[in-house]
Formats: structure tokens, C-alpha cells, sequence
């Protein structure tokens, strides 16, 4: 099994200085590369001045990480594409896949707050969720193209490329009918450079919820993240992953394959310790989180939410420990892992412990101990760490 660190970066209030941010993830990042873990994913989110969420450049995050480490895997979860030029986007990709050696994973979304979109790319705005996803269809696509074509023409209801009546005419540019119109020197097609050391491009990932988004990641090639469901509700998820997948390719695909699953995790001594070390925080995020996307997506199939009073009442750790959460001891965590392996085929398994207003040092001591104690059962050859 594959093992990612999601690196959701937390700062409520923002109390720390952004540079002790930095040295907090560049520790986690050496840290989890010298224990064996295959990857480290950043996030993207913009003007989050209550702290949440900090990481306004998942790309930069990444570049600065491939710097100081040699072997773990650099993912976004996720890049938000729908508020990027697509060309600036694949660009960068592209240069940080050179610049890592080709250890790069892109993560892409849809976005999920209202204020980013609104002020970043109005024609993402999620109120109006059917041009949001055109948005994001045309704006994979020309990603592929970008990457995998010498030269690109595009025509859509978003981009188009190369901008039409640009006349281009330039000694040390040799006249081509590959890119323009002979007789009129006008520029047709455009060339992306450099191309992703990676070919034809790093693997995609798409963070999905919704049945919909899940059949279209797995018809156009894309790997899929999940977070929250709980086993049983995540069974059928990633049985219409598998079908559609199967379907596209013309083959039986395992169940399990292409996807990749987030679960919040804390490691203690004692189930007691994990609560008191990481539940506030927990529950302080989903709490944040929840208010947009509410709590269904918590149930079991045919579950519904008990009657309260207001829509998160039901939000409390004896009502979500069960449910997703790998926290308390490692005997416990590594029975929890084994049932996700044996219900659900799973084969990649994002963790996280940086919770809001969970000290890092904490947070460090639960990742420690999970890789003295529980990685050793799911990978061989891990490096066992000191206290």
C-alpha cells in the first residue's frame, strides 16, 4: 500500500509566522520521506484570513519541498484549476516535474468556496454548478493538449488559442505553416514549453464527491481522491469508479485501482490520548468545513441524521470516531487499515494530523509513532525512528 501525507495547512488566527509554517511542513516532508512514505500532498485555497487553510500555491509548496527531499512523490489535493490560465498552469507543472526529477502528482478540482471564485474566475462560480464543471472539462482538456502536442489550436467556449489577428513576424523565427498562416502571418497554433519530464504527462488526480464526477474522472483517465464517506457508503463509490473504469478501458479494472483515499488520523498511546491530543481539532476543521457541505456525506447507505436543532448538533466525536476516523492507538489504526484493504481493495491512503490548533510538535509525535508502530505492517523496509 502506498502512504501520502495530506498536508492541509493549518493557522487559526494566524498566530504563527508564515516562515514557521514553512519550517513546520519542510520538517514533516523529511521526516515522512526518511520513514518510507511514498507522497505529500498540498492544498489550494485563497483569502482564508480565519486560518484554515493557509496554502494559497499548492504548486510553490511542492517546488520548495522537491528542493529538500529526493525520493517522496509531490501532489496537489488540489490544484483548482477552474481559477488558473490553463497554459500558466501546465507550465508550471511542467517545470516543477523537471525540477523534482518526475516526482510530480496533479491533484485538480472544481473549487469549493464561493468568496475564491467569485474573485478569482466569475465564470467559476459554483452557484452556477453546470458552467463550473464546462469550465473545468475545457480546461483539462487543454492540459493534455498543452502537454502532449508540439503545437496547439483551440477553439472553446472559455479559451481560445492562439488569440485570433496576432501577426507574428521576426527574423529569428523561421516562417512556419506548423503554427501560422503563411500569407498572413497570423499566429494559428502555440507551442507550451517545457513538456512534463513525465510522459505523456504526471498522472491526474481529481478530488470527487458525486457520482457524476466520479464517471467522468474514470472515462478521461483521471485518478480519483476521496475523503469523508464512511466504508460502506465508499464501497459503492468505488465500485462505480471501477465499472467505469473497466468500461473505458476494455478491461476489468480491480476495485481499488486509481483511487486514493484521505482518512484524519491520530496515533496515541491510548484511545483516550488520541481524543484529548486531536479531537477539538478534528472537529474544530469539519466544523468549518461542514457548514458548506453539511453532513450527509458522513451516513451509511440508507442512513439518515438524527433530528436536531441545528444542521452540525450531530457533529461529535462519539459520532464520528466509528465512522472515518483513524484515531487512537496503533493496534487500533493498523485493524482500522486492514478493513479498508479488505473492503474496499484500497491501495493508496492519504493520512493527516495537522489539525487546526493541534501543536506541531503534537502532531509530529503522532506521525512518529505511526511510523514506528504501524507502517512496518503495511510496508516493508520502513525505517523505525527514535522517540
Amino acid at each position: 500500500m502506498d502512504f501520502g501525507y495530506f498536508a492541509n495547512v493549518s493557522n487559526p488566527g494566524l498566530v504563527k509566522p508564515y516562515g514557521q509554517i514553512l519550517s513546520e511542513v519542510r520538517e514533516l516532508a523529511v521526516t515522512i520521506e526518511d520513514a518510507g512514505w511514498d507522497s505529500i500532498w498540498f492544498t489550494e485555497h485563497h483569502f482564508g484570513h480565519e486560518g484554515f487553510e493557509v496554502c494559497p500555491n499548492a504548486i510553490m509548496l511542492c517546488t520548495d519541498i522537491a528542493a529538500r527531499t529526493s525520493r517522496i512523490r509531490l501532489g496537489q489535493a488540489a490544484n483548482i484549476v477552474t481559477f488558473w490560465n490553463p497554459l500558466r498552469f501546465v507550465e508550471d507543472i511542467a517545470v516543477l516535474d523537471h525540477m523534482s526529477n518526475g516526482r510530480v502528482e496533479v491533484g485538480i478540482g472544481r473549487g469549493v468556496y464561493g468568496r475564491e471564485a467569485s474573485n478569482l474566475n466569475k465564470d467559476a462560480d459554483l452557484k452556477d454548478q453546470a458552467k463550473n464543471f464546462r469550465l473545468f472539462a475545457e480546461t483539462v482538456e487543454l492540459m493534455k493538449k498543452a502537454w502532449t502536442q508540439d503545437f496547439i489550436s483551440h477553439q472553446g467556449e472559455f479559451f481560445t488559442y492562439s488569440e485570433p489577428g496576432l501577426i507574428w513576424s521576426h527574423p529569428d523565427s523561421p516562417k512556419s505553416e506548423t503554427f501560422m498562416n503563411m500569407e498572413t502571418n497570423e499566429i494559428e497554433k502555440i507551442s507550451i514549453l517545457p513538456k512534463p519530464l513525465q510522459k505523456p504527462h504526471p498522472q491526474l488526480w481529481q478530488v470527487v464527491d458525486s457520482t457524476s464526477s466520479i464517471e467522468w474522472a474514470a472515462k478521461n483517465d483521471i485518478n480519483v481522491i476521496m475523503w469523508i464517506p464512511t466504508v460502506k457508503t465508499l464501497k459503492k463509490r468505488f465500485e462505480i469508479y471501477r465499472d467505469a473504469r473497466s468500461e473505458k478501458l476494455g478491461r476489468e479494472v480491480p476495485l481499488g485501482e486509481g483511487i486514493s483515499l484521505v482518512r484524519d488520523m491520530f496515533c496515541a498511546e491510548s484511545m483516550e490520548d488520541a481524543q484529548r491530543l486531536g479531537g477539538d481539532g478534528i472537529l474544530k476543521y469539519l466544523k468549518w468545513i461542514c457548514h458548506w457541505r453539511g453532513l450527509g456525506n458522513h451516513l451509511d447507505p440508507g442512513e439518515e441524521l438524527p433530528d436536531t436543532q441545528g444542521k452540525l448538533d450531530a457533529l461529535t466525536y462519539e459520532w464520528l470516531h466509528p465512522r472515518n476516523m483513524l484515531f487512537g492507538t496503533p493496534e487500533y489504526i493498523v485493524e482500522k487499515i486492514k478493513e479498508l484493504q479488505s473492503e474496499l481493495n484500497l491501495q493508496s491512503l492519504m493520512l493527516w494530523s495537522h489539525f487546526p490548533d493541534v501543536p506541531h510538535e503534537t502532531a509530529m509525535r503522532s506521525i512518529k509513532l505511526f511510523n514506528e508502530e504501524v507502517l512496518p505492517h503495511f510496508k516493508s523496509g520502513t525505517v523505525t525512528l527514535a522517540n
